[in-house]
């Protein structure tokens, strides 16, 4: 039987990029978000206070059927030793998940706001005949600053993802939570995975990162973003200037809470900003 951890955080943060570089150990399983997360939600539903089936399932059952899903999901990974699986919802879903499985841990990919905004924005731009899924109809698509609005509330793309890694990273299983920054992981990836492994409590590999390798095209496609999920051969940070206006980005530059571990058990390996032009990573295991 596999061993289940989590990979969850921020979107355009470098989680199908972990995937692509774990999936290289022979021991691992792991890619982008799989439908296990909205399959865990839609059963919760179904069978909790206030369905038609909540009243003749027990808590025992649910955890019976939840935990089937993983397990049925995964049957053909059975190989595998550890299967990572990869949802922005797991952030939110700590206590049921760890009761599930109690030695699992979670990894949170992050960055700063700003730069995922833009790089949904690029994405956005990049495919200018397609009416993405993103969105639900013109008045939330007609502008940057409409689009950008739309994803930072609370129950969209980004607003959602930012608030389930706050409860994470502040609440009672933080200390099961690794918390890894884009930035450091696309710079020295050779210093970060070690960080993941000894996090894990894995034996370290050796991991290639001039050739990772991963693409969903025809899932990409069907959201309206072609792209979203390709990931280049070389792992690199590139350096560019931003898309967006400056007071937007402005606006969502400081929301990365996550560089102030004070209050908090979870782990974090990420670019702290100095007080010269250079940065300096902190990493907390």
């Amino acid at each position: 039987m596999s061993h289940y951890h989590f990979i969850s955080g921020l979107p355009r943060s470098g989680s199908t990029l972990l995937a692509a570089i774990l999936r290289q150990n022979p021991r691992f399983h792991a890619g982008m978000s799989s439908p296990v997360g909205a399959l865990f939600s839609g059963l919760l539903g179904q069978v909790s206070a206030g369905s038609e089936w909540g009243p003749v399932v027990n808590t025992e059952q649910r955890r019976r059927l939840l935990r089937g899903f993983f397990d049925n999901y995964y049957a053909e990974q059975s190989d595998k030793n550890v299967v990572f699986d990869t949802n922005r919802m797991w952030c939110a879903k700590l206590p049921a998940i760890l009761d599930l499985f109690p030695e699992a841990k979670v990894i949170a990919c992050v960055r700063n706001v700003a730069w995922i905004m833009d790089s949904i924005e690029r994405l956005y731009r990049a495919n200018p005949y397609e009416n993405t899924l993103l969105f639900n109809d013109d008045v939330e698509r007609n502008t940057v600053y409409s689009r950008v609005d739309t994803l930072a509330q609370r129950n969209r793309l980004v607003g959602f993802s930012w608030s389930a890694l706050k409860e994470a990273f502040y609440g009672e299983q933080a200390a099961s939570l690794l918390v890894v920054d884009y930035e450091l992981l696309a710079q020295a990836p050779n210093k970060v995975l070690p960080l993941i492994y000894r996090f894990l409590g894995e034996e370290p590999f050796e991991h290639d990162y001039a050739q990772v390798e991963y693409d969903a095209p025809e899932f990409d496609n069907n959201l309206g973003l072609a792209g979203l999920h390709r990931i280049r051969p070389q792992v690199s940070l590139e350096r560019r200037a931003t898309v967006l206006p400056p007071d937007l980005f402005a606006q969502y530059a400081d929301m990365s809470f996550w560089q102030d571990g004070r209050g908090s058990r979870a782990n974090v390996i990420s670019i702290q900003p100095a007080e010269t032009d250079s940065s300096s990573a902190k990493t907390t295991l």
